[in-house]
């Protein structure tokens, strides 16, 4: 079977509590979350993701949260099916035509009711169709929150239209194809799911009635649509898992970043809350970067490093805005390399460099993220830090369970008492490691990152700042790796001793 990521959906299901409210900007919800569910006045609780909801200020104090659990769905690619016998009711949202993004690109695409089940109770706009809504009021929501989407994703970060098929070879003339979305009563364990149509090369999309218009769910479904058009991914053993990490990027990035501040104000739409997850990201830092494993996995979690290579907050070459349409474009064709082999290519940096610097960062959400980083303080008391052992006389070293893994890290926040000189030294490492003190600045929250070099560090950590040692296991050669089976030198932990004084983990 031609695996695309294993292209997972979401079956959400609503979770009441009986607690006391949370403040404003406070967690009211979430999987593993036991703390109130009800906001104070003036803040309703927003879902955010599968572990974090958040009161946000507006509407009742009365709402409920949802949180996400994920199900397994995987892909279909089908060929071409004739239109279903027509609904009653027919409606057709009239659109105002608007000049195209870019070179030949029409204002409005053709529609095809032959891509996917068809039908004639559909609502369109200029490069969507969607059919079986149960509402003319959430089919145009829908379609205005795909259209902000597209416009950023296309109109600004320049990634190829998914209305071009993926069988054309030449893009500027056409044809321009509707991308067709079905709004149904329900999916076998998913809330939505992306198909590809083998004849059209077009893909198509599926969402239950009531996510239609959750970003969540149909953005990231759509960021699915447009991986798969970008087409050097597509059927690549070794990029199979990140099929998720990019989806949950863009539905992520679609919701939060200014890149896509112009085009959700275009059409109506709002910044959201983030989809991060810092218990997973965190809290199994020490997992291979982006692990495919079934029920363990980390791939739907992963997509902040996309995040800090499109920010870019240490400034590397090659990274910034452009850096995940890169890692498409400079992918060597059918290839089958991962795209850490990629990124050494689209950056001189080093890929151990960035990833180190990554995971250094990670210890206070530092990555660029505009928001990401306002999570951390409400949730970093309930991370899982336990990852070291004391072996005595301020040595520590890995719990075996939690050693380092390929392109991995160990987060370990230290302990310490006023104004410190903080010490430390890596030593007995089995394999090539980047290790790097972060400290940040409690009033200002400023960070600043010191390098161990040689295996040692020393920094001078002030009374008003924290400190967090950080290791990731950052061998020299990438390997080819497929995250849907991983490989025992990937599984292979860093172990290693680390020496600290004037803190304590």
């Amino acid at each position: 079977m031609a695996r695309l990521g294993g292209l997972l959906g979401f079956l959400l299901f609503q979770a009441i509590g009986a607690y006391a409210q949370a403040p404003l900007y406070g967690q009211c919800g979430g999987i593993g979350w036991t703390g109130p569910t009800s906001c104070s006045a003036g803040s309703t609780c927003i879902y955010s993701n599968a572990y974090y909801s958040q009161c946000l200020p507006g509407g009742s104090n009365t709402s409920t949260t949802t949180t996400l659990t994920t199900t397994t769905r995987t892909t279909t690619r089908t060929g071409t099916t004739s239109a279903t016998t027509a609904p009653t009711t027919t409606t057709t949202r009239a659109t105002t035509t608007t000049s195209s993004l870019s070179g030949n690109e029409p204002a409005t695409f053709t529609a095809n009711p032959n891509i996917g089940p068809g039908g004639s109770n559909f609502r369109d706009s200029p490069h969507f169709r969607v059919y079986g809504a149960t509402s003319t009021s959430a089919a145009d929501a829908a379609l205005d929150m795909l259209e902000a989407a597209y416009s950023c994703f296309v109109g600004t970060l320049g990634w190829r239209s998914p209305g071009l098929s993926y069988n054309d070879n030449t893009d500027d003339d056409g044809p321009w194809t509707k991308i067709n979305i079905y709004s149904v009563s329900t999916l076998p364990g998913a809330a939505g799911v992306m198909h590809a149509d083998y004849a059209t090369g077009m893909a198509w999309l599926e969402v239950i009635h009531q996510y239609l218009t959750i970003p969540g769910v149909t953005v990231h479904e759509f960021g699915h649509g447009m991986h798969y058009h970008e087409k050097t991914w597509v059927d690549q053993g070794r990029t199979g898992a990140w099929w998720e990490t990019v989806a949950n990027f863009v539905a992520d990035t679609f919701k939060t970043s200014p890149l896509c501040a112009s085009a959700r104000s275009q059409y109506g739409q709002s910044a959201t809350a983030t989809e991060i997850n810092l218990s997973k990201v965190i809290g199994d830092s020490f997992q291979v970067i982006v692990d495919g494993s079934v029920d363990t996995g980390n791939y739907y979690e992963a997509w902040p490093f996309l995040s800090y290579l499109t920010y870019n907050p240490d400034g590397y070459s090659g990274l910034g805005t452009n850096a995940l349409r890169n890692l498409f474009r400079q992918y060597a064709n059918n290839s089958n390399e991962t795209p850490l082999h990629t990124l050494a290519r689209v950056s001189s940096t080093g890929v151990a460099t960035i990833v180190g610097r990554y995971w250094a960062r990670m210890a206070y959400v530092d990555i660029g993220h505009p928001t990401a980083g306002q999570v951390f303080p409400s949730q970093r008391s309930r991370l899982n830090y336990a990852n070291l052992d004391s072996q005595g006389n301020n040595v520590y070293k890995p719990k075996s369970a939690r050693r380092p893994l390929y392109m991995g890290a160990n987060i370990v926040p230290l302990k310490k008492s006023g104004a410190v000189t903080v010490n430390v030294a890596v030593s007995g490492a089995s394999l090539a490691y980047t290790a790097t003190l972060s400290i940040r600045n409690t009033s200002s929250g400023a960070t600043r990152y010191v390098n161990l070099s040689g295996g040692s560090a020393s920094a001078a950590v002030a009374s008003d700042e924290e400190v967090t040692f950080v290791i990731a296991n950052t061998p020299a050669n990438l390997i080819l790796y497929d995250a849907f089976s991983l490989s025992s030198d990937v599984k292979n932990g860093l172990d290693y001793s680390v020496t600290i004084t004037g803190a304590t983990p």
